[in-house]
């Protein structure tokens, strides 16, 4: 059986709503759908239309479901939790009134997801893919964090049904091996799933494959992205931060980059994982105007390797 692939609109660029230079959300949609695929990701609040029945009716133009929605944020400090409550709520009311992607599943929970990402750090976010250097979160940081994502976890799944998976990101507060390993002590599966990223896994310095297979069993959701090898040598050693990294071109297209595919293939076929998968590839939204050669690029050659 074919796997379920998604795009999300970082590849064409969005990751904040305040860059002037993002490409429109209509250009995002008739792009995705252009390139074949049946699901996109929300982006940012506020990219994509908020009121339900304009953003079902801007899906539906272009045939199009959605497989997530995502917290971007500080996910730290007592200041800016209530304001993620209020953007939990506000995504999870879009993500159950809009048209959903299939329910397709094996072990793992089904779609709609929402993906928790904490971002927001500058310290954290200038030393990405740096885990020797990055200061690390104190203990009573780390257990406030752990207990918003927690709260916002419950407000997902408890009153819209919408599971929650928590994604390890390269100049978050949750990047390196020890803090994932931290999380899934921290935080039960009953609670949150991972949505583990090859890309951002590689950058940290794990070996995706590996990851995979460690953590397994607490995987609801999965996101693809390639690393340019050469780029990212540069970024790492000139210590860029994580988004002058993507302008300088360290996501690639699937296939082109440093990632093991049809390693990757056989390892999820092996394990018959039946879930979403997202594939993303951040970028300067300038350079929008290559997404659509890109998304398809990759979608493409995930066909052509058997998923």
């Amino acid at each position: 059986m074919p796997l379920f692939i998604a795009n999300a609109p970082c590849s064409w660029g969005v990751d904040d709503l305040k860059n002037p230079y993002l490409p429109s959300w209509q250009k995002v949609l008739h792009e995705a759908a252009q390139a074949g695929y049946k699901s996109i990701e929300l982006g940012p609040w506020g990219y994509l239309p908020v009121q339900a029945d304009e953003l079902k009716e801007a899906l539906g133009r272009h045939g199009l479901s959605v497989v997530a929605g995502t917290i971007f944020d500080d996910l730290v400090s007592e200041q800016n939790f209530p304001a993620l409550v209020e953007l939990t709520h506000n995504i999870c009311r879009n993500l159950k009134a809009a048209p959903s992607a299939e329910k397709v599943h094996g072990n793992n929970k089904p779609a709609p997801y929402l993906v928790i990402i904490d971002f927001g750090n500058p310290q954290r976010a200038a030393l990405a893919g740096q885990p020797t250097k990055a200061p690390r979160l104190s203990s009573a940081a780390w257990q406030a964090m752990m207990a918003h994502i927690s709260a916002l976890s419950e407000i997902a799944w408890k009153e819209y049904g919408v599971r929650p998976v928590i994604h390890p990101h390269a100049g978050g507060c949750i990047e390196y091996q020890d803090e994932l390993e931290q999380l899934v002590t921290d935080i039960p599966h009953s609670v949150a799933g991972l949505c583990l990223d090859t890309g951002h896994l590689f950058y940290s310095g794990m070996d995706p494959i590996a990851a995979l297979h460690k953590y397994w069993d607490r995987i609801d959701y999965l996101h693809f992205k390639d690393i340019n090898a050469s780029v990212w040598r540069e970024v790492i050693n000139d210590e860029v931060d994580f988004f002058s990294a993507c302008a300088r071109g360290v996501m690639c297209p699937l296939g082109s980059g440093v990632i093991n595919y049809p390693q990757l293939h056989t390892f999820l076929r092996q394990r018959d994982y039946q879930g979403w998968i997202t594939i993303e590839q951040e970028r300067d939204p300038r350079n929008a105007d290559t997404s659509l050669r890109d998304v398809t690029a990759s979608l493409n050659y995930l066909q052509s390797i058997g998923f």
